[in-house]
């Protein structure tokens, strides 16, 4: 599907001059003789780029750009300034109002194509990106894994966390180093671990024990 294109100049020959070479280009390209018409038909088609002059009937081309950066969903339009107006004056005004690239008249047709070309492969690329982090904001996030604990198992779990051996374990809790042992096989499968790293990160991740330190336990 074709990219479509918004010529707006109040001169014709420049209004087909460029549309043509566009669409040689492979554009679809609409034109428009002033601002506020050149406005009705961004409403209503939703153009991918803009080409405006600066000097216009009923609507100038500064003006039309501000309208347009009014409405959200075109804030992000690509906008191309095609004027006879040079002074450096100007060339900061219309950055300011919101447009893109500045050229000035006469121009070349090759260079505007460059331009075209380069604006909408980076408007597509901030599309994508823009389509992917809502995409990844909307994604069902990770919830907590239900693990039904025993107080001993939590204790043992809790001392885990903050380093401690079985041995040391044991002694915190006056018992056995084996029966430790015993009590860290049934976290492993309540918790589906395999191993002492992995049980801690996944206590710590999921919060199956409360925040402490070592002075603390």
């Amino acid at each position: 599907m074709s990219l479509t294109l918004l010529i707006a100049d109040d001169d014709p020959g420049i209004r087909v001059s460029v549309s043509r070479f566009l669409e040689a280009e492979g554009y679809c390209c609409l034109t428009a003789a002033d601002g506020a018409q050149a406005l009705e038909m961004i409403h209503r088609y939703q153009p991918h780029l803009l080409i405006t002059d600066i000097a216009m009937p009923n609507m100038n081309g500064y003006e039309l750009v501000r309208q347009v950066r009014q409405h959200p969903s075109l804030r992000l339009l690509p906008v191309i300034y095609l004027t006879a107006r040079t002074a450096v004056e100007e060339r900061i005004r219309a950055y300011r109002s919101g447009g893109d690239v500045y050229l000035s008249k006469p121009f070349d047709l090759n260079e505007l194509a460059a331009v075209v070309r380069n604006l909408l492969d980076r408007a597509q690329l901030v599309q994508t990106e823009w389509q992917q982090r809502q995409r990844l904001s909307l994604a069902p996030k990770p919830q907590g894994i239900a693990v039904d604990l025993t107080q001993r198992e939590k204790e043992v779990l809790a001392l885990l966390v903050v380093g401690l051996s079985n041995a040391q374990i044991g002694d915190r809790l006056h018992l056995s180093a084996r029966t430790i042992e015993k009590y860290v096989s049934s976290l492993f499968q309540k918790t589906a671990v395999h191993n002492r790293a992995e049980l801690v990160r996944l206590a710590i991740e999921q919060g199956l024990v409360a925040q402490q330190t070592s002075s603390q336990i």
